[in-house]
């Protein structure tokens, strides 16, 4: 099925999401749309399935005109799209939620539910999915989220499949799963969108690129344009894919972590006896396979979780059993694995949000009352500073792109003198410029003497941005080496292997 898009335009008040922009996607052919977070790539797509109408411009399928009033009509038209946020309902069965809105009937109407499995497991086996088609959507991995998302498309019979942002959530491993799954159905003749800004995907599966910047098409590109060039026509200047930082000058000691460990009530150990050390100006960075116990160890130090045993000292004081709003008063600045549960609430405004964790202060409040004008005026700000793009600072936070969603959490968490500072994928969802920016504003929090600690799961930030790092597998920490260890080194110590016989086998290779 071919599609072409031609001179779509969509406006929302004075802000001209898409301006006049070209589109044709190929049979079978995987075609990238790539730009910075808010460039306009999700407006498009959801003008392209029937969630918006274009102010101006056309659709075509196979040379045919089309409009569509609505996302059924795009279905019927053959064209399916899995969500930056997953479209899902906890409670669900994965046959449930493939079926939901074209339930099979019985003979009296009542819904086949045999046949809802049925149709799971065939699209499943078909493309080499691994769904149980009893599962529970709460109890699946993002992955396997993601997984019935484009089973869903798909037992609709797309020929056209748009994923937006579908790497943005997704460990390595996952994403890629994700890369084969896309070949897989490109060579079956399924035309695929794909939406995003991380560059190294796009040149591993894309046939085609198109760059948006600001609402325009700005160029085409081929996956041999290597990654400055892809980052160039993004941003629109030449970026920094690595920290140009100092080396540190560690100071006086900041975090302590004491024989730490977090024990379910089953006796399995999720921290298994952690001992960390960050030190005022430096970064540490925590590596591993995402579900070692990063994330509970983060949670941990903001008093989200009380830990079964061990210390933590902030500035010799301990805080191991102090209420998160304690540990948010000492100074501590905390960017969240999942932005949208943990970092924001949705129904809030962008300058709300900008002051969840300071709306108490006498600066924004007086007498119990808020000071909404110096929130607004607050916002502003950090707008500016941290180049947010957004129409107004009062809109809901939901209306902005994920990578601008991130950059409304980071900017909050950096506003506070922070006595540390803790990132769990800081730029998780976040585009290149973008990238930069964040990393950027981290080294400088390091350089006026914070200590840092960074989780993520992506080994080059890792590498970028900490002067040491500590491996955890399964709930311990396999060992701490420096900046710069071999990705091949790390990568054995994120499996288990032992930092010395790690070592002793990259020299051996």
């Amino acid at each position: 099925m071919r599609l072409e898009l031609e001179g779509i335009t969509k406006k929302f008040g004075s802000l001209i999401a898409n301006d006049h922009i070209d589109l044709v996607v190929e049979p079978g052919q995987i075609h990238a749309l790539l730009g910075e977070n808010g460039a306009g790539k999700s407006t498009l797509m959801n003008v392209l399935y029937g969630l918006y109408d274009p102010d101006e411009g056309e659709i075509r399928i196979d040379g045919k005109p089309v409009t569509f009033d609505g996302p059924g009509d795009a279905v019927a038209a053959g064209i399916g799209m899995v969500h930056q946020h997953f479209m899902l309902i906890p409670v669900f069965t994965v046959a449930e939620s493939v079926a939901l809105g074209y339930e099979p009937a019985g003979p009296i109407g009542i819904i086949d539910q045999n046949a809802a499995k049925q149709l799971v497991a065939d699209v499943s086996a078909k493309f080499g999915f691994d769904l149980d088609p009893d599962a529970k959507i709460e109890d699946l991995s993002v992955g396997a989220q993601q997984r019935v998302e484009i089973v869903k498309a798909l037992s609709r019979d797309a020929e056209i499949l748009i994923l937006d942002e579908p790497t943005a959530v997704l460990t390595p491993a996952e994403t890629d799963e994700l890369i084969n799954i896309m070949r897989e159905l490109a060579a079956a003749g399924t035309s695929i969108v794909f939406i995003t800004h991380k560059l190294r995907e796009v040149k591993a599966v894309a046939d085609k690129i198109t760059v948006i910047r600001r609402g325009k098409v700005v160029g085409e590109a081929s996956p041999e344009s290597t990654e400055a060039e892809l980052a160039t026509m993004m941003v629109g200047r030449s970026v920094m894919l690595k920290v140009d930082k100092e080396p540190a000058k560690p100071g006086e000691l900041g975090l302590k972590i004491e024989d730490l460990s977090l024990v379910t009530p089953s006796g399995h150990y999720i921290l298994d006896h952690i001992n960390l050390e960050v030190r005022r100006g430096e970064i540490l960075g925590i590596a591993g396979v995402q579900g070692n116990g990063q994330t509970e160890l983060a949670d941990v130090l903001l008093g989200l979780k009380d830990p079964t045993h061990g210390k933590v000292f902030l500035d010799d004081v301990e805080i191991t059993k102090d209420s998160v709003r304690k540990h948010l008063d000492a100074g501590i600045g905390f960017v969240p694995e999942d932005r949208s549960t943990d970092g924001m609430v949705s129904q809030f405004s962008v300058a709300e949000n900008l002051v969840l964790d300071q709306y108490k202060e006498e600066r924004f409040a007086r007498a119990g009352t808020l000071k909404l004008g110096a929130i607004r005026r607050n916002a502003e700000e950090l707008r500016d500073e941290f180049d947010i793009r957004l129409t107004h600072v009062t809109d809901p936070i939901s209306t902005l792109s994920g990578g601008n969603q991130q950059k409304v959490v980071v900017a909050r968490e950096m506003s506070r003198d922070l006595h540390l500072f803790i990132a769990n994928q800081p730029t998780r969802g976040v585009d290149v410029g973008s990238i930069e920016f964040i990393h950027n504003r981290i080294v400088d929090e390091r350089d006026q003497g914070v200590p840092v600690l960074v989780v993520s799961s992506e080994l080059d930030e890792i590498q970028s941005l900490a002067d040491r790092i500590a491996v955890m597998y399964r709930g311990k920490i396999v060992g701490i080496v420096p900046s710069g260890t071999p990705n091949s080194v790390l990568g054995l110590m994120m499996a288990g292997v032992p930092m010395d016989e790690a070592m002793a086998q990259k020299e051996t290779a």
